[in-house]
């Protein structure tokens, strides 16, 4: 009887233990001043994201374009989608909160002047085509110039005030995406022809300068919507030091570039059409196209819920799955707030559950779903930049990766773990994750990723091996229960399209600050101050570089922080003796852990809007946390090894040593090795992971010396004689 009631126990907890537990993380997360259409407009603007997701793939595989008019329509695309799904001011909740209808027939009013300065490019280029050399200036000014800039100006300003449902169009949005066209119609039938020679002279023509400007307001203006506000204070700042920099003393201080010469400028491959661009325009695309294949095809839940079955039995079993998602899901995931938004949501109610605090449940999802983004290969965006701007192949920086990436979530794992004894947490019950078994019969979801990496060793180019992966999702999926039909494949075509905008927008904006940048010389500048400080000490130096690296980023994009970073900060470090990967993956970390970095840290924000905690306190945890992604950026510098750069034996050594320095690091920080850690072993734990970390073999020597020590010290007091400290 017995027997068969235990046996009948067991089966009722095998029946018990759930299929999967995470449903929904590919979902696709609705911003607040995202529109959802219904009727016609929703399959307008869907058959407009399927038709640019279609236009990348066709033109990057098998017809390209002439290189500046693909990169103008890319960001004009951006710009008419972005006006289109994303409104400029919070939804009315009812018909009493909307907009007087004043401003409705006040935004169609300026369609008129919109349209004329559309329709006169088609003029100027039909008299271009009719062999004149150029346009009169008065007329590209008083027809084209003039109308473009005050139905910009007006659009974006009346576009903050119209407040509808969330299923209506705003008419002033209507003309903001017939400006973008006209923009875009000038610089490719006007400006992109022997006109184009005349740029940064006096003798280029108004029109490009009115084209540029009206441009780049429609381009911040959609990154406030899709990115806040922060990446455009900062890039007004820089643009305000183009006009003020000629008065300001010292280092700050350059001759001056008049309004015309900047902005005849800016638009090209110096500032907006610059490697951002080139990059968001090829790969970032690209892989935001895989990723959508990967959501469709549902490999998010299955990455969730193979995390869970991996390691949900743990102690603290929800965090350490945490770490184990997000480090999948960032390959996957193009910012490190998206990905705590879709695997926070199930992870951090979870982990409260098991005995997190709300704070900490909330930082160790920030953590984690920062570091996905300097997981390899993808690594966000950031490696697709660094590989445009250095010249290094991705393949190398993507191998360089990968002991980093594997100290910071070792870190992470070690915090978590180390925490989850101090407070004596449970891991998850059999019966409350998915049984591992089940899921290893679905690991070929894993495929497209494997195929990526494969393609890329064997020398394939990132276009061709992005789109070998994006198309075997779709193969993949076949053997699954998520099978993608045509339907099933529009559909991802139009998600892309959707995801792209922020990403697009933010690499454009970033494109202005490269411009002023490299047309200003405030780079250069930077670069012999950084100099200066070197004479006294290149780690002083490197602190200054980290500080200002987090302050660029702090409430931007990772992609941007970096693109700005590396325009201002890394050159000087290469000037001040430090190989270029070094100095591009020093500046790469702190742009990344920008996002957990108090006072702005938007990764730890969204974190704490699902944990229901405080902001800041939620940031100054997870910057505890992640306190590692902190130290291994001085590591690369100490110890290139840690980047592969040097032989097998040093590598190994490096690696070695920093992994025990890490794990001590941990410790220390949350007062925990084999049991409950006294002040002055706290403090040796400190100095023996420096020692580790700083990578020299005596210095290695001594903090492997310190660590044994310890390691005996507490392995006696808390294992010895069966005694085991539970915390």
């Amino acid at each position: 009887m017995s027997h068969n009631a235990n046996h009948e126990s067991d089966n009722r907890v095998a029946t018990a233990a759930p299929e999967t537990i995470a449903d929904g993380v590919d979902e696709d997360a609705v911003e607040a001043n995202r529109r959802l259409f219904t009727g016609w407009p929703l399959w307008t603007f869907a058959g407009l994201a399927i038709a640019y997701s279609l236009f990348h793939l066709i033109s990057l595989n098998i017809y390209p374009l002439e290189t500046w008019t693909y990169r103008i329509i890319h960001i004009a695309g951006a710009l008419v989608l972005g006006y289109g799904l994303y409104a400029g001011a919070s939804f009315a909740d009812n018909e009493h909160d909307a907009s007087p209808g004043w401003l409705k027939w006040a935004s169609l009013a300026l369609l008129l002047p919109a349209g004329y300065a559309l329709a006169q490019v088609f003029f100027m280029s039909q008299t271009l085509g009719g062999g004149a050399m150029r346009i009169d200036p008065s007329i590209e000014t008083l027809h084209f110039g003039y109308p473009l800039m005050a139905t910009s100006a007006a659009g974006i300003v009346l576009s903050w005030f119209y407040r509808r449902a969330r299923n209506h169009f705003n008419p002033a949005d209507l003309v903001l995406m017939v400006c973008a066209l006209a923009s875009a119609a000038y610089l490719i039938l006007v400006f992109n022809t022997n006109i184009r020679m005349s740029t940064g002279t006096s003798f280029a023509p108004p029109g490009i300068s009115w084209a540029a400007i009206a441009g780049s307001l429609l381009i911040l203006e959609l990154t406030r919507r899709v990115a806040g506000l922060a990446l455009v204070v900062i890039s007004a700042i820089f643009l305000g030091y183009v006009f003020v920099g000629p008065y300001l003393p010292g280092f700050l201080g350059y001759p001056g570039l008049s309004l015309q010469r900047f902005f005849s400028q800016v638009y090209t491959d110096t500032g907006i059409l610059g490697p951002t661009t080139a990059v968001s325009s090829t790969y970032i695309i690209l892989f935001i196209i895989f990723a959508a294949f990967l959501q469709a095809s549902k490999v998010g839940d299955y990455f969730v819920n193979f995390a869970f079955a991996a390691a949900g039995r743990a102690r603290g079993g929800p965090a350490k799955v945490s770490i184990f998602a997000s480090g999948l899901m960032g390959m996957i995931n193009g910012t490190s707030a998206g990905n705590v938004v879709s695997t926070g949501s199930l992870t951090i109610p979870l982990m409260k559950k098991v005995g997190y605090p709300a704070r900490s449940a909330g930082a160790i999802e920030a953590a984690a779903s920062t570091g996905g983004q300097i997981m390899p290969p993808i690594m966000g965006a950031g490696a697709f930049i660094m590989a445009e701007i250095t010249g290094i192949p991705y393949t190398e920086i993507a191998v360089a990766a990968i002991i980093p990436a594997i100290l910071y979530f070792l870190s992470v794992y070690c915090m978590v773990d180390f925490e989850a004894a101090r407070k004596g947490m449970r891991g998850m019950h059999k019966d409350e994750i998915p049984q591992f078994r089940r899921l290893v019969k679905q690991v070929y979801l894993f495929a497209p990723i494997i195929i990526l990496i494969a393609a890329l060793f064997m020398g394939y180019s990132v276009i061709r091996a992005g789109t070998l992966a994006t198309a075997s999702a779709a193969v993949v999926s076949w053997f699954s229960p998520n099978k993608m039909g045509p339907l099933a494949i529009l559909r991802a075509l139009q998600l892309a399209g959707t995801m792209a905008i922020q990403i697009i927008a933010v690499c454009a904006c970033a494109g202005i600050i490269v411009g002023v940048i490299s047309l200003t010389g405030v780079g250069a500048r930077f670069s012999s101050l950084l100099l200066g400080v070197a004479g006294f000490s290149q780690l002083l130096a490197l602190m200054f570089a980290m500080c200002i690296s987090i302050l660029l980023g702090m409430g931007m994009p990772t992609t941007a922080a970096y693109a700005v970073a590396a325009s201002v900060v890394a050159p000087g470090l290469i000037n001040i003796g430090i190989d270029p990967l070094v100095a591009h993956f020093f500046v790469f970390y702190f742009a990344v852990v920008s996002a957990i970095t108090p006072p702005v840290a938007l990764a730890s924000y969204a974190a704490a809007g699902i944990s229901g905690d405080n902001a800041m306190g939620t940031s100054v945890a997870s910057f505890k946390i992640g306190l590692a992604a902190f130290i291994v950026p001085f590591m690369f510098y100490y110890s290139p090894a840690m980047l592969m750069e040097g032989s097998a034996l040093q590598i190994l050594r490096v690696g070695v040593t920093a992994t025990f320095g890490i794990v001590l690091l941990a410790g220390m920080v949350q007062a925990w090795f084999f049991g409950p850690v006294k002040s002055w072993q706290r403090l040796a734990m400190l100095v023996g992971a420096m020692f580790m970390i700083y990578g020299g073999i005596y210095s290695d020597i001594a903090g492997l010396a310190l660590g044994i020590a310890l390691f005996v010290m507490q392995r006696r007091r808390y294992t010895g004689g069966g005694a085991v400290a539970t915390g």
